[in-house]
């Protein structure tokens, strides 16, 4: 059977990067995925609610027994979003994790994700330096800083440059204009003692790289049939594929990675998703891709004489440091000054504004590390969110619901979760999923810092809506369910030292050189920041890592 150069698990963001990066330069690469193929024509993207016998929503039966994801009737196929009863998990007595949003189809979650695409602060890199909590990262900001263009030139991400060091400026595309409910928060910010920008997003103001700019459809959820926003089916898939270099195999669902006798990577078993008939694939190399906790499971069921408790887990450290991040609490409420206004085509951008972490940026706060930053979204949406909001019947309640549309405005912050040991997943050898795979079993807890943030954050979102004279609709002073937020993060994460991580500063495993973890699993912080870009960037500099290390014939 044949050996490719290498083979990526996982075609989402991180491995859609690493597939265009290897192929490009001269690598043959097999690209595994779990799920079918997709393209943009399959996509319902224009579709309007009432086009569906459930307005979009999907059969109550079908919520009740797969999950109202992957019920929803814009997106009906096969993995956009994965069911439930084919993707069972367990989580730990009164400890609950909501592994939701998961994909198995190409392009993974770029299909959906929320393109906020933002670089990491310098001080993210060093936190433990600076308040003295877990470890700083074994880089550095001006280390990833190159790749940070890098992705910014390829993927086309639009934004204002703003000067500021905890959202650092890139390579932008010009942005969207702000909306009319941005231009009210805005001023409320200001007299905040706030900037308030546009949501960096990797999303298209004008053309780019053979992509055209985004429409204001408002239908970014249910995929985009254009490629106006950032996907692996959009652009790194297709750009490998022309290289004549990458083998793409579908269907694929990988139960271990295999290794040789010195525990060395030399290929994967894996369960064809139809059939189920057990296969085998070979490379030289190994890079996996399958997001955070996949990948992890995999390493965790990938058990050898080699590495009897998990591979490349010499450390023990594989699977624990679990986080995601948080929403601390949430309000929505409407502008008075915007009741009955006109509804405009730009409200369709599906974007927002953002107010970057202003806490622990030089005074430290009495109550807690690290810090928030605050999502400021609103406007007309495609679907009036704010309906179930209000009281009314007939025709008067859908005349007032019209009414508030393009005055509904939503704030939330987004916090910085701190990594702890005794966050962790495990292998539950009693729950296996529908290809006879043992899956996770995750152990998620919430810390005091993640309270104290809230009770600080919550009260700057009252004062953010009260300066705005925004009229209150709803009020919720709560931690998001761990998992909702779908960032997560720290379960195979780097570090210098190969007794405390399982991957070096280049995404490469310390116990085997031919293994590469290129996903979110490597953060040994989380930051407040959405990880996308950070993961694209890390996967990119992984990438030009190992065609280096192998072209010298040092992972063999």
């Amino acid at each position: 059977m044949k050996s490719h150069d290498v083979m990526v698990i996982g075609s989402g963001a991180s491995g859609g990067i690493a597939a265009k990066v290897l192929t490009e330069q001269g690598l043959e690469v097999l690209l595994l995925e779990a799920g079918p193929s997709i393209s943009g024509s399959d996509f319902l993207t224009h579709h309007m609610p009432y086009n569906f016998p459930f307005r979009g929503v999907g059969s109550p039966s079908v919520i009740r027994k797969e999950g109202w994801l992957a019920a929803r009737e814009q997106t009906p196929f096969d993995g956009y979003y994965t069911k439930s009863s084919q993707h069972p998990y367990s989580t730990a007595a009164g400890k609950p994790y909501k592994w939701t949003g998961r994909s198995r189809i190409l392009g993974g979650r770029t299909l959906h994700w929320g393109r906020q695409s933002f670089r990491l602060a310098d001080f993210d890199f060093k936190g433990a330096s600076i308040d003295g909590y877990g470890v700083d990262w074994p880089l550095t900001y001006a280390e990833l800083s190159p790749y940070y263009d890098k992705v910014e030139d390829y993927v086309g991400i639009q934004g204002f440059k703003e000067g500021l060091p905890q959202i650092p400026d890139g390579r932008f595309l010009p942005p969207f204009a702000y909306n009319c409910f941005e231009h009210v928060m805005r001023k409320a910010a200001r007299k905040k003692g706030w900037r308030m920008t546009a949501l960096r997003t990797a999303q298209l103001s004008r053309p780019h790289r053979g992509r055209p700019a985004c429409h204001y459809c408002g239908s970014c959820s249910s995929g985009c049939a254009v490629g106006a926003f950032f996907s692996s089916v959009a652009a790194t898939i297709p750009d490998a594929a022309a290289t004549g270099k990458l083998t793409l195999q579908t269907d694929a669902v990988v139960r271990e990675v295999l290794v040789d006798q010195e525990g060395r990577a030399k290929g994967v078993a894996y369960v064809d998703r139809n059939s189920k008939e057990e296969r085998e694939a070979f490379a030289k190399v190994v890079v996996i891709a399958a997001g955070t906790l996949e990948s992890t499971r995999i390493m965790l069921n990938s058990v050898s004489r080699n590495h009897p408790n998990g591979l490349a887990n010499s450390s023990g450290v594989l699977g624990h440091y679990l986080t995601d991040h948080f929403t601390a609490g949430q309000l929505t409420g409407v502008l008075p000054e915007l009741v009955d206004s006109e509804i405009l085509n730009d409200d369709g951008k599906s974007n927002g504004s953002y107010i970057p972490r202003f806490r622990n940026l030089g005074q430290r706060h009495p109550k807690f590390i690290r810090g928030y930053a605050i999502m400021v979204k609103g406007g007309s949406s495609i679907f009036p969110g704010h309906a179930n909001l209000i009281d009314g019947f007939g025709t008067n309640y859908k005349r007032q619901i019209k009414k508030l549309h393009p005055a509904i405005v939503r704030v939330y912050a987004r916090g910085e979760p701190l990594q702890t040991f005794d966050s962790f997943v495990e292998i539950d050898k009693k729950v296996v999923d529908a290809w006879g795979i043992p899956t996770l079993r995750i152990h998620y807890q919430r810390t005091d810092n993640d309270r104290d943030m809230l009770q600080d954050s919550f009260q700057q979102l009252m004062e953010l809506m009260h300066t705005a004279k925004a009229e209150i609709l709803s009020a919720d002073e709560s931690l998001s369910s761990p998992g909702e937020i779908i960032h997560e993060m720290g379960t195979t994460r780097m570090g210098n030292d190969p007794k405390q991580s399982v991957l070096n500063k280049y995404n490469q495993a310390h116990d085997v050189k031919n293994l590469f973890v290129v996903d979110g699993g490597s953060w040994p912080s989380s930051t407040c920041q959405n990880p996308t870009e950070t993961i694209m960037a890390l996967a990119w500099r992984a990438s030009d890592y190992l065609i280096q290390q192998f072209r010298r014939d040092e992972l063999l």
